[in-house]
């Protein structure tokens, strides 16, 4: 690759950093920002998730630091998540580029409702957790972990979703599960597909480097409560990038 390849990585990785920490949805970014640099769509899927598990260990350090980890929550869904992901990666694995580049577009597109759904001033109950919300809960993150097995790209939205109408949890306490959640089910997927050579470690690294930098700026302005203006980045972006993936899976 050109050598100018390289720091457009750490800096689409660092504002993909800021936006996980802060929401989800910055694979929204990074992923197809690999496909158009040339990897492969199942190499690109993999090395990206180099980067979200160092971001990970990073966003929760952080939060940790802060007091701010929701923990019960965590431990129960966490296993399911991961049994999903195993699944999704297998079936990321032997899906073609084409197919994959289409399903990406869209479900970048449909990523746009949880960009402008705010959630931030939600307070949450943190009420006792009862056995029916546990059980939904349970098969939820399971299909939650599937799906980010097999894309990632927007799946941190659907654990913060579920966390607060499921389990009722604060704006910043549902952000602490996905990161968690995310952390361990991604690390399990990333292994699936490393095994079947579906990384590029180096450019995985890097990225990395970036979006561990930006989970750190993204924790200081979560637990400020500046959230407001960051989701919008996405949203010019969003568009443009689906069009493109599109067209490449269709005419090229």
């Amino acid at each position: 690759m050109d050598i100018w390849v390289y720091p457009v990585i750490f800096i689409v990785g660092f504002v993909a950093g800021v936006i996980n920490t802060v929401s989800a949805g910055g694979s929204l970014l990074t992923l197809p920002m690999l496909i158009f640099l040339g990897l492969p769509s199942a190499e690109a899927n993999g090395t990206n998730r180099v980067a979200i598990v160092l971001q990970s260990i990073t966003a929760i350090y952080a939060f940790h630091r802060k007091g701010q980890l929701e923990k019960k929550v965590s431990a129960i869904v966490t296993l399911p998540a991961v049994l999903g992901s195993i699944l999704g990666a297998s079936a990321a694995v032997a899906i073609s580029d084409e197919i994959f580049q289409v399903i990406l577009a869209v479900t970048m597109i449909v990523t746009i409702i949880f960009i402008v759904w705010d959630p931030s001033q939600r307070p949450g109950s943190e009420s006792a957790l009862s056995m029916p919300r546990k059980i939904l809960g349970i098969l939820l993150f399971f299909a939650i972990g599937f799906y980010g097995g097999f894309i990632q790209v927007g799946a941190g939205f659907y654990i913060v979703f579920t966390s607060l109408l499921v389990f009722h949890l604060s704006f910043i306490h549902a952000n602490s599960v996905k990161i968690m959640v995310a952390g361990a089910y991604v690390f399990v997927s990333l292994i699936v597909f490393g095994v079947n050579g579906e990384v590029n470690w180096l450019l995985g690294l890097l990225l990395a480097v970036g979006n561990a930098s930006g989970a750190w700026l993204g924790s200081n302005i979560i637990t400020g409560g500046k959230t407001g203006a960051v989701k919008w980045v996405l949203l010019l972006t969003v568009f443009v990038m689906a069009a493109r993936l599109i067209y490449e899976a269709i005419y090229t």
